[in-house]
């Protein structure tokens, strides 16, 4: 938790707020590979890519 908090305060200190939109998506595709690897969904979810 101290890294993504690093991140945010990073994020408002240095005013980089097109970071954020690049790490919410990196995030989310880091989620799909840790939760479509191991679920009943994994064959719709790789048919995305």
């Amino acid at each position: 938790m101290d890294l993504l908090k690093d991140i945010v305060l990073f994020i408002m200190e240095r005013k980089k707020y097109w970071l954020a939109p690049i790490i919410v998506v990196l995030f989310i595709l880091g989620l799909l590979i840790v939760f479509g690897g191991s679920s009943a969904a994994a064959p719709y979810i790789y048919s995305l890519f």
